[in-house]
């Protein structure tokens, strides 16, 4: 018995505190625990007659990150002056870090409880004690940061040689020899591929993935057991295919950062993407890859060019009329132009060099309308693209078969996988017992599942055949036809406006832009893709004058409904159909009657109307005497001529059209079928059966 123990500390409880640093110590150092479960036969040879023993941090660091609570309920009894002596098999497995260590030492002085651990007795009250207290409990925390920084010496050290793989992305397998090798799945392999496949295709990370939504196509993804799961793709998934260098055959790590930061007093851990100059790692060819390293380089650029145009890169084609958003630098300052729209449907572009004025408080450079200068930029485009219009539509035919070949062979091997699952659950049942039926039952719905789940692929691949025409082998005279109507596509409003901006992205690198203030034009110097330079000089839109007209069809119908509507008629005729102005407002009688006299069109009189023999559907269906519906069938099956300008608009007839011969015609039809009356007449008999 240490002489340090004296009766007051007999009198009370001797607490042995027991602890492991991690759940695998726990499940496999078995021997580490028996040592200090044994620590209570060493308290009662000093004399120790209660002994609590307290093990509910195993697994649990005492690097002072985790919260221990059979930590605190320890020293929560010293505290209360319950507890005479303190033990562990070692000091270090009290605490690890010197906030909690100092406490435990304080405190145990304070109340007059000793430490043991397998060599000695400590008394906190003497100084010498204290001391050696103090120094292991530094030496502990040492020790600690000591085994942490070997272990990470030694990560990094086989992260520098290529050989430290923590998890093994998604269509790949971790070898013995510490390398990656492609998933023998072949499913697996052909999904990953169609990922890079489709963004070399479509240019964008989420049109890609709009493009798997849109064909219903799963992707894999590694379960945190290491199992491969197919499921619904999400951004990130898409992305993380095609960033990660190990689908380019090369090892990296180190490409993130753990960092901290502290809101509200609750401390939030994030990971940051480091640069690639930053990276521990960065080794090409060390496996074979689903691409080439240097096809893989080449998809990073195109997605670093698709970042917003403040982070210094041409952006991607978004969404917007602005045709050559993006592509603009000021020749003044050499800033990027930005583009915002105006007008009462934000859809008119105007460009403007704002960056020298917001970040150097310099004068605004230069601004301008977009509309003269994108139409300026379509005939530049259209005059490269023309000459070669034949090809790139022969192209683009193969492409999309290609397409729709893809998605039909991923349909196929979808349709493959789930028919193994439904033949591999129906062995499983087969090979159950029939009497067991808690286990045949669970058996059957599985094969029922994976049956309903095969059914559901083969519906996916019949709709898709349903949907998608098996299209004639196109001729070059179909190509070359669609190579001269190229412009009247380009300017439909119907193509997308981002299709467009990629087309002008893949031949002009960059748009130089100054203003001529002299002679009033837009100076444009085109710089494209193979090097040559063009340069533009386009009109800027002086004050007052109007870039916006009315449309094509919109005249027509004003120039039909005048011969039978006044003004204020034909405003709510236009209005109701929908159409507006050139500048996107509803129409009024005024705004009708500009239109009229700028287009020199004839305004309407009642007597001119019926002096040139103009008139409406009841007029002309009266003139003839028919119905009106009967006189409306006639015009569209091509009897008699009319005019409908509008869906939901008036008729409008000529007097010369309703006294043809096709007119009278139709006046002897219509009457012979009136005396023929589909309706009960007084004259007509009853059919009364008996009921007897």
């Amino acid at each position: 018995m240490s002489e340090k123990i004296q009766p007051q500390h007999l009198a009370r409880k001797a607490v042995l505190y027991v602890r492991q640093s991690s759940a695998f110590q726990v499940a496999h150092n078995v021997e580490s625990q028996k040592l200090q479960y044994a620590m209570q036969t060493r308290l009662s040879g000093l004399g120790f007659t209660d002994i609590e023993v307290i093990d509910e941090d195993l697994g649990r660091s005492a690097a002072g990150t985790q919260t221990r609570s059979g930590f605190e309920r320890m020293v929560a009894e010293v505290c209360l002056g319950r507890v005479g002596a303190v033990a562990a098999r070692e000091v270090s497995r009290f605490a690890r870090n010197s906030r909690e260590w100092q406490q435990l030492v304080e405190v145990c002085r304070v109340v007059d409880t000793v430490l043991i651990d397998q060599e000695m007795v400590y008394a906190p009250r003497a100084s010498n004690d204290r001391l050696l207290l103090g120094l292991k409990g530094s030496l502990n925390e040492y020790e600690l940061d000591l085994l942490r920084q070997r272990s990470l010496e030694a990560r990094r050290a086989m992260a520098k040689r290529g050989e430290l793989i923590v998890a093994a992305p998604v269509g790949f397998r971790k070898t013995e020899e510490h390398r990656l090798e492609k998933d023998p799945d072949r499913r697996v392999q052909e999904a990953i591929r169609l990922v890079f496949d489709q963004f070399e295709r479509i240019g964008s990370v989420r049109q890609t993935l709009l493009w798997f939504h849109e064909h219903g196509l799963e992707l894999p993804c590694v379960t945190p057991r290491g199992e491969v799961r197919w499921k619904r793709p999400i951004y990130g998934t898409v992305y993380q295919l095609l960033t990660n260098p190990a689908y380019g055959g090369a090892y990296a790590y180190g490409k993130t950062e753990r960092g901290s930061r502290y809101e509200g007093g609750v401390e939030r851990k994030n990971d940051r993407q480091k640069p690639r100059d930053q990276w521990l790692a960065l080794i090409p060819g060390t496996h074979e890859g689903y691409v080439e390293w240097e096809r893989y380089e080449r998809i990073q650029r195109a997605i670093q060019g698709n970042l917003p145009i403040a982070a210094g890169s041409f952006s991607a084609a978004r969404e917007g009329k602005a045709l050559v958003s993006g592509l603009l630098r000021c020749r003044r300052c050499a800033s990027k132009l930005t583009v915002h729209y105006t007008g009462q449907r934000h859809d008119a572009a105007r460009y403007a060099c704002h960056r020298g004025w917001l970040d150097k408080g310099q004068a605004r450079c230069i601004s301008f309308g977009g509309g003269r200068v994108d139409a300026a930029i379509t005939a530049a485009v259209l005059s490269v693209v023309q000459p070669a219009g034949i090809e790139a539509a022969i192209v683009a035919h193969r492409e999309e078969t290609q397409k729709q070949d893809e998605v039909r062979a991923a349909l196929e091997r979808d349709l493959e996988a789930v028919r193994y699952a439904a033949s591999r659950a129906q062995r499983q049942y087969d090979a159950a017992d029939p009497e067991n039926r808690l286990v045949a039952d669970e058996l059957e719905r599985r094969w029922n599942q994976a049956l309903a789940r095969v059914r559901e692929v083969e519906a996916r691949i019949t709709s898709h055949e349903g949907t998608t025409s098996i299209a004639a082998p196109a001729s070059l005279a179909d190509f070359t036809a669609l190579a001269e109507r190229l412009e009247s596509l380009w300017e439909h409003p119907d193509t997308d406006p981002r299709l467009k901006k990629r087309i002008v992205r893949s031949l002009i690198h960059e748009i130089v832009v100054d203003i001529d203030p002299k002679a009033a034009e837009v100076v444009l110097v085109i710089h494209w893709i193979g090097g040559v330079h063009t340069e533009l000089r386009v009109p800027r839109r002086r004050r007052g004058e109007n870039s916006t007209h009315t449309a094509s069809e919109t005249l027509d119908a004003v120039r039909s409904l005048a011969r039978i509507c006044p003004d204020t008629l034909i405003a709510n005729v236009l209005n109701r159909n929908g159409r507006r102005t050139g500048r996107g407002n509803f129409w009024t009688r005024e705004r009708v009657t500009a239109l009229r006299s700028h287009h020199e069109i004839p305004v309407y009189s009642e007597d001119t109307r019926v002096s040139s023999g103009w008139m409406n559907l009841t007029e002309a269906a009266r003139l003839v005497g028919v119905s009106a519906r009967t006189l409306r069938l006639a015009v569209e099956h091509g009897e008699l001529q009319g005019e409908h300008p509008l869906p939901d608009g008036p008729w409008i007839f000529h007097r010369d059209q309703l006294s043809s011969q096709n007119a009278r015609t139709i006046a002897v039809r219509a009457a012979r079928r009136s005396r023929n009356p589909a309706i009960p007449t007084e004259s007509q008999g009853a059919l009364d059966l008996s009921i007897t």
